[in-house]
């Protein structure tokens, strides 16, 4: 693949690459929708992955190409970084890792680059192949420019520059991409960001099958939707619990605030929200705030004709989520005979929160859900925001090839469409490594 993509970027620029980036997409295990809550999630990186050759140039012009000729070439001065967040075309996410690493680095005169891309993660598929080109940009900006920054620090800048595309993203996918380790799961927590070792435990692999919807979350008003209920959720219940509530940014403040466990923080919510939809007036009232107060102070930009939003639900699935990765952790490390059965437990409860909790799943990932236990998942879930994607599941390693055949069968080869992608649309995967940057030998 190495000397394809060489070769390929000979042919293009007439000249060889200088270096090249490599950052992989990740599986989430467990823990959907919580980062940007504030809350510790569980993936691991894929071997699937974002490669870049590289080489600077004198001009101040950086050139972007793809190997998949679907994704059409761009060039752009590198003074004059314009990211459109109305279309997520493929190389706005290269321009966010670039301008992130410009930005900290205040760099007046960045280097120009020639860049060719080649990609592996099926895109759109929950598996992160936008985070993993905005770090893969950034690892190739830094080498070009000559800095150096920890991985951490590159992880939060990554985090900070993909929401230039408008996703409000939480730093899981940038984290993992960049922090993994070969043969291990972490546990990444934030502010401050740190990544812990998660020992998976033998006998079981873990199988990617993609629902075969694509769901590109910066395309989307839900994901962002969903972004704000959590806001006002947090502002909801720390107004009734007596708290600073316009400092208050995300659930977790509000758990560390009041200095109560999670299962607390559940009782909480039970007494302070009801289920039914809040209006803009009922937020308004319970705030004692104006709407327009509301609208130029809480709401963002991008959702300020939506008129009700359901607070409830999306605080029970964040408290109870964050639990349920507390406790995976917690049996990955005890390790007790019936590990397996006590994750794939966990597993499938998180899948059934985001579906009726945080309504992110669809049919057809339900339907994935369903199959792959019927054919010896001990869990199953989605994974990725959702709406399309992938799930996970995870599949004692004996039952393995029978699993991925029964599979195929019943889920992809009924529908011509699933067909054609299959090949990539099914793999059993192990704990990957994490990005990096080397000069070919």
């Amino acid at each position: 693949r190495l000397h394809k993509l060489k070769e390929m970027f000979i042919s293009k620029y007439g000249s060889a690459p200088k270096f090249y980036a490599r950052a992989p997409g990740r599986v989430n295990l467990i823990g959907e929708h919580i980062d940007y809550c504030g809350y510790a999630v569980l993936p691991m990186a894929i071997e699937q992955d974002i490669l870049i050759a590289a080489e600077p140039v004198q001009t101040q012009v950086v050139q972007l190409a793809n190997t998949n000729s679907s994704y059409l070439d761009f060039s752009t001065s590198v003074n004059n970084i314009q990211i459109n967040k109305t279309k997520p075309q493929w190389h706005n996410y290269f321009l966010c890792g670039l301008k992130g690493i410009q930005e900290h680095f205040g760099l007046n005169n960045p280097t120009g680059m020639n860049c060719l891309l080649d990609g592996t993660i099926p895109p759109s598929s929950g598996l992160s192949s936008s985070s993993a080109l905005v770090c893969c940009a950034g690892l190739v900006t830094l080498r070009a420019n000559g800095k150096t920054l920890s991985k951490v620090e590159l992880a939060e800048i990554c985090t900070k520059s993909e929401r230039y595309v408008g996703t409000e993203g939480g730093g899981m996918d940038q984290s993992i991409s960049l922090l993994a380790e070969e043969g291990t799961a972490k546990l990444i927590e934030f502010n401050p960001l740190r990544a812990t070792d998660v020992t998976l435990p033998s006998g079981a692999a873990f199988v990617i099958a993609n629902s075969c919807v694509e769901m590109n979350k910066a395309a989307t008003s839900h994901f962002n939707i969903r972004v704000m209920e959590v806001r006002l959720a947090t502002k909801l219940l720390s107004k009734s619990k007596g708290l600073d509530w316009e400092k208050m940014l995300r659930l977790h403040d509000v758990q560390t605030k009041l200095g109560v466990s999670l299962e607390e923080m559940l009782t909480i919510v039970e007494e302070v929200l009801h289920p039914e939809p809040y209006s803009t007036q009922e937020i308004c009232k319970c705030l004692g705030i104006s709407l327009e107060e509301l609208h130029s102070q809480i709401l963002s930009q991008n959702i300020q004709d939506v008129s009700t939003f359901k607070l409830y639900q999306r605080a029970k699935h964040v408290y109870s989520e964050a639990a349920r990765v507390l406790e995976f952790q917690k049996i990955c490390s005890k390790a007790p005979a019936n590990a397996l059965q006590l994750l794939g437990e966990l597993m499938n409860q998180s899948h059934i929160s985001c579906r009726e909790m945080y309504e992110c799943s669809c049919p057809e990932l339900d339907r994935l859900v369903d199959i792959c236990l019927q054919f010896g998942a001990i869990g199953s879930r989605l994974t990725g925001a959702g709406w399309g994607g992938c799930t996970v599941s995870m599949v004692p390693t004996d039952k393995l090839s029978t699993f991925l055949k029964n599979v195929k069968k019943a889920y992809y080869q009924t529908d011509g469409q699933r067909l054609a992608g299959e090949n990539n649309s099914l793999f059993a995967t192990k704990p990957g490594r994490g990005a990096l940057v080397f000069v070919e030998a």
